[in-house]
């Protein structure tokens, strides 16, 4: 059988060697020019720029809401489907392939990566806000009922369960698939050369690789300036640690100085290590939980949770018709927005971490273990929030005020309040420092051609960059400023929808070439960038 991914094009060939880098050009310098000129614009007009990019995201979000939830439903399908296809054998690397990482180390590192600073705010602030109707409630729901409460944390399920994790699944097995299998290199462009061949090295792969540095730069640095206000926020609420503007600067700083020493560490040596460490506290305070909280409420939570998240995913999923406008744009079409901004930073990691395992393995572990680890989270941290606000237990009573606070309050009407509050901000800074760190080596691999590993100096380049940019947007414009930057990251989940799509026709065509390839049996291959394996 003809090989239809024999190509000239070899890993590096476009690079620069400067400053102990290895510079991808034009990507590095186009990429690099426009992350500084939109600093110096958003710190000169904070608040224009903001009313300017929110537009922007506002107009995606309300003409284009058919796109995104059409998309996610068929990214869902699209894995479904691929577990139980023949093409599910397949193993990423090829037949002798091995694992780099043990199973628990794997998951812990694509699970931090992927939303486990979210899970820390939203598994007690989103509930509580549909509950109390903050900005909406799903498939009109009654608030403060009983049937609200059920609703409440179905549709929290709803939007951190299967939908964003296959949106993860594609470019990550996509990219795992190209890079392992067909030896191409570990960009985004690399997901469109059965489509695109070798024009996959030119212009529109340049763009498409320019515009995963935006979304990944944007987006991390979003939540680093936002997360370093939140942290604050619980500093203040323990240990009334002034929440200032310097305090603020100072969680950057460290967490930025943490994510430079892990990213020079590698891998094995920095977010392995961090990760393991992060998902074995997030259990002891999971456990914890569950012990000393409500254990009543929370297991018929998971109950209910669990009935509610099956019989309304498909309403849920559904945009035609729904009386629910608020919160349909409001909450599942702009979730589904930022999912899929993030994908290319969360889908490169993964891919970048899943070597060895299989196409079934992949897609089991990165769809379906998630939405279960979620599941039980959200109904354990959930249901007890809900049940505090029902029993009029708390600050949670009154309703959701600061997103920030609402996990600290929840944990304050529990025993050792001081101590698990305590964990719960090294939590969240250390899934900070392991987003940080995996953004880094993302950005590193797309700015160096596609190459495994960037030299150390470009690794310590990025890092600081995300921590600079958030930084200084905080010290400079504020929540204004963090605000454009966060519309502008939402305004890329557009584009990309479209080249989600087609990276989902690219993969099949791709997984089918291999599968029949290994019916047919071992033949020769031009293999001139096997240097990557």
């Amino acid at each position: 059988m003809e090989d239809i991914y024999d190509t000239d094009y070899e890993v590096g060939q476009d690079n620069i060697q400067k400053f102990g880098m290895d510079i991808h050009h034009p990507v590095f310098w186009i990429s690099a020019l426009f992350v500084v000129s939109f600093v110096i614009g958003v710190l000169i007009s904070p608040g224009p720029a903001k009313e300017i990019f929110d537009g922007a995201k506002t107009w995606s979000i309300d003409h284009f809401d058919w796109l995104f939830m059409a998309a996610a439903n068929v990214f869902v399908i699209f894995c479904l489907a691929l577990i139980f296809l023949p093409v599910g054998r397949i193993r990423l690397g090829g037949d002798d392939a091995k694992p780099e990482f043990s199973t628990w180390s794997w998951f812990a590192m694509l699970f931090a990566a992927g939303m486990g600073i979210g899970l820390m705010f939203w598994s007690v602030a989103e509930p509580t806000a549909y509950y109390t109707n903050w900005h909406g409630t799903p498939l009109g729901v009654k608030p403060r009922t009983p049937g609200g409460a059920d609703a409440a944390l179905g549709a929290t399920m709803f939007h951190w369960g299967l939908h964003p994790w296959a949106i993860y699944a594609v470019v990550g097995l996509s990219l795992a698939f190209f890079t392992y299998n067909k030896d191409l290199p570990l960009t985004i462009r690399s997901g469109f050369y059965p489509l695109m061949k070798d024009r996959t090295w030119g212009w529109v792969g340049h763009a498409v690789d320019i515009i995963a540095v935006f979304a990944t730069l944007f987006g991390l640095a979003t939540s680093l300036g936002f997360g370093a206000q939140q942290a604050a926020s619980g500093l203040h609420y323990l240990f009334d640690i002034p929440n200032t503007i310097n305090t603020q600067i100072a969680i950057i700083v460290g967490v930025t100085s943490i994510a430079v020493l892990s990213v020079v560490r590698g891998l094995d040596g920095g977010v392995k290590v961090l990760s393991n460490i992060n998902m074995s506290m997030a259990a002891l305070l999971l456990a914890f939980v569950l012990v000393v909280g409500p254990t009543a409420a929370i297991l018929t939570s998971l109950v209910h949770t669990g009935e509610n998240y099956l019989e309304t995913i498909v309403p849920l999923s559904n945009w035609i018709g729904r009386e629910d406008e608020k919160f349909l744009h409001g909450w599942t079409v702009f979730y589904w927005a930022w999912w899929i901004s993030w994908s290319p930073f969360v889908g490169m990691f993964i891919a970048r971490v899943s070597k060895g395992r299989t196409v079934r393995q992949f897609l089991i572990a990165v769809l379906l273990v998630p939405t279960l680890v979620t599941f039980v989270w959200m109904s354990v941290f959930g249901g007890s929030a809900l049940y505090q606000v029902r029993a009029e237990m708390g600050a949670l009573a009154g309703g959701l005020e600061d997103v920030s606070l609402a996990m600290f309050q929840m944990l304050d009407n529990l025993a050792l309040a001081d101590v698990t509050s305590f964990v719960a901000i090294c939590l969240v800074l250390v899934f900070f420092i392991t987003s940080s760190d995996s953004g880094s080596l993302v950005i590193d691999s797309i700015t160096a051609g596609g190459k495994l590993d960037a030299p150390v100096p470009q690794r310590i380049f990025w890092a600081v960059i995300e921590g600079v940019v958030a930084g200084v947007l905080l010290f400079g414009g504020g929540s204004d400023a963090l605000g454009a930057l966060q519309a502008a990251a939402i305004c890329v989940g557009l584009p990309f929808t479209v080249v989600l799509l087609v990276m989902c026709v690219s993969l099949y065509m791709g997984l089918s070439h291999e599968r029949a390839q290994e019916r047919q049996g071992p033949g020769p291959r031009d293999r001139q960038t096997a240097s990557l394996r």
